[in-house]
């Protein structure tokens, strides 16, 4: 008996030295042969079953592990052998893009044994699983009809019913900007500033050429007594349509509120610490000393991305200007 098993093994190690070859027809004989030896050996039958993987047989590769788990159980194998048969056959799913099986099996695995790959696997499969659910429920057919709900909702000044039915449209067809530039004009009626603001950033992000999406949230910021911001936010506007009435009125306005106490404002952005930052960095020093000596050096400085973000952050708090 003994000496089957040790054959056994010689027979398992030239079946493996056959697998890294890629030779695998061979390898399948030799672990066969193996097995004939000694059917007691989980492994064997676990190897064979990942040459069946690499050969693309997967039917062929879950019936030997399911095997090699029903003779490891009758023959008291190490729970960690029983394990890694689980996780092939879950690997062999996750090729089928049977994902719901595979992560079943990958369950079942970890009940066995907790290694740490089989659990970084289940994560991944469970964004996985989550992701394909979400994409399976877009529908742009039905996110119309949503948002027509919603159109007529809003009309009625019925807020809370419409932002249900713009909220299930974004869930059909989450790409479309207009979705959240509906929505976010929902939360402004009700006074939800944070909400409608997080909605316009959102469709500015998805469409930047949506001049909806500034207006929303411009009107936002003035509703938040936020002038200086808003001014930013409708520059941008009119550099998109410099006709627009809407955008051309909000400006007006944010400039208007912006000239009521402007040195309110610049108090209140000096003690943000961000803004403290950058009017301490002697290179920006530098720069905004330049800006206020010749208009003109403010376009070659914002061609540099950072320097641009921090005159950005800067004009948002009222500190430069530059209309």
């Amino acid at each position: 008996m003994a000496d089957a098993k040790t054959k056994a093994l010689e027979e398992k190690d030239k079946g493996n030295a056959a697998y890294k070859k890629k030779d695998f027809d061979t390898a399948i004989k030799h672990y066969d042969t193996a097995f004939g030896l000694d059917p007691t050996n989980i492994t064997i039958l676990t190897n064979k079953g990942a040459v069946y993987y690499e050969q693309g047989n997967l039917e062929e590769c879950i019936k030997t592990c399911e095997k090699a788990i029903e003779v490891g159980r009758e023959n008291r194998a190490d729970f960690t052998l029983i394990a890694k048969a689980f996780a092939r056959i879950g690997t062999a799913y996750v090729k089928k893009d049977e994902l719901e099986q595979a992560l079943n099996y990958y369950n079942k695995s970890l009940s066995e044994h907790r290694a740490p790959d089989i659990v970084k696997k289940v994560q991944e499969l469970q964004q996985k699983i989550k992701e394909k659910e979400r994409l399976a429920y877009v529908n742009p057919e039905l996110a119309n009809l949503e948002k027509e709900k919603g159109n007529a909702a809003f009309k009625e000044g019925k807020y809370p019913a419409a932002i249900g039915s713009y909220t299930e449209a974004i869930k059909r067809n989450p790409e479309d900007a207009k979705l959240f530039s509906n929505r976010a004009a929902c939360y402004t009626k009700l006074m939800e500033f944070q909400l409608a603001l997080k909605d316009s950033d959102e469709c500015i992000r998805l469409d930047p050429k949506f001049i909806k999406g500034f207006l929303r949230k411009g009107s936002v910021l003035l509703a938040m007594r936020e002038p200086t911001k808003a001014t930013v936010v409708y520059q941008k506007a009119l550099e998109i349509d410099s006709n627009n009435a809407e955008a051309l009125e909000g400006y007006r306005k944010a400039l208007m509120l912006e000239s009521e106490d402007p040195e309110a404002v610049k108090q209140k952005a000096m003690s943000n610490p961000e803004v403290q930052q950058i009017l301490s960095d002697p290179a920006m020093q530098m720069i905004l000393g330049q800006m206020s000596k010749d208009p003109k050096a403010a376009r070659e400085h914002l061609k540099n991305p950072e320097v641009a973000a921090k005159i950005q952050k800067l004009m948002e708090c009222g500190i430069v200007s530059l209309h």
